[in-house]
């Protein structure tokens, strides 16, 4: 059986996979034109890279491992029509992700933008006043994985964590939950919102200029999830009237963002370049994910195989 990589790993990880898997053919760095996708039963990618004219030529094709968490750049409707099984890497970003919200929240409530500042003028003032995470309260929209890691980290500095689903239905390491449908009353009280939401029917433009205005006038947003969560002109006018005070976004609708957004000269606003989710260990915790389902798919227990998405759902 063919196993086609659409992206290179390392020699060793390579190695690995042959040793554990010896009875199967593992294509390695190939691109969408190779003449592999013709005959490769698995492909492995990050999922940017398979199309309509890509799934065209797959005629072996029985199963895509998307090493990202997100699928909205695939052509679903037509992996469902071929009757693909899609498993994803869901849950591998939660460490770098949440340490790295966790940094901005700090930097941002410890004012550390204006230490640093000073520092580059030698200047020596200890009029900066930052605040404390302790008794304030978080909304976390998207409580899953990466969520729920976020909610941990906040919890060990005695902040309340609110999670936000569409259900209400209970998530790990929040103390409440909201629906989408409870999301505008909630929103007054909360010190910190932060979205690590997918991009999914429901959740496009889930965010309105009635939700930003709601918004407390000390709070700070954060947009880890993906940049169609709202119209960012809808954002930036939130941003210039003050509700909420401050951005951190790592996503945009249009990507690498244009020079000309306003973004990049809004001094309550930090532009980061969707890297949040970057690691060294990136691949090799997309590997132990792959491996066990290799196994399992090799034995026939596909209903055992992790991280299963439903391509008419998108996650």
């Amino acid at each position: 059986m063919d196993v086609l990589f659409l992206f290179r790993i390392k020699e060793h990880q390579e190695e690995m996979l042959r040793n554990e898997f010896p009875e199967n053919n593992f294509l390695f760095g190939r691109k969408a034109d190779d003449p592999a996708i013709e005959s490769s039963e698995v492909i492995v990618t990050y999922g940017t890279d398979i199309d309509e004219s890509v799934l065209a030529r797959a005629k072996n094709l029985k199963w895509i491992m998307v090493a990202s968490a997100g699928m909205e750049q695939m052509p679903l409707g037509q992996i469902a029509n071929m009757g693909i099984q899609v498993t994803n890497v869901r849950g591998i970003h939660k460490t770098p992700m949440a340490e790295t919200m966790l940094a901005h929240i700090l930097a941002y409530r410890k004012k550390l933008q204006d230490v640093y500042a000073q520092q580059s003028r030698s200047e020596w003032n200890k009029k900066i006043r930052g605040t404390e995470l302790l008794g304030s309260k978080a909304l976390i929209l998207g409580p899953g994985a990466i969520g729920g890691e976020t909610g941990r980290l906040l919890q060990a500095f005695g902040v309340r964590t609110y999670g936000c689903n569409r259900s209400g239905r209970q998530a790990e390491h929040m103390d409440e939950m909201v629906s989408f449908e409870g999301l505008l009353e909630a929103l007054p009280e909360m010190d910190t919102i932060i979205s690590v939401l997918p991009s999914t029917p429901e959740t496009k433009r889930l965010l309105g200029r009635e939700h930003f205005a709601a918004m407390k006038d000390t709070a700070l947003f954060l947009n880890f999830g993906r940049g169609d969560l709202y119209d960012e002109k809808v954002l930036i006018e939130g941003l210039e009237q003050g509700r909420p005070a401050a951005a951190v976004l790592d996503v945009f609708e249009t990507e690498p963002l244009p020079s000309d957004s306003p973004f990049w000269k809004m001094g309550n606003v930090t532009v980061s370049p969707h890297i949040s989710a970057l690691s060294g260990k990136y691949v090799e915790r997309s590997l132990e994910i792959f491996m066990p389902n290799l196994r399992a798919y090799l034995d026939g227990r596909t209903d055992e195989m992790v991280n299963r998405v439903d391509p008419e759902r998108g996650y």
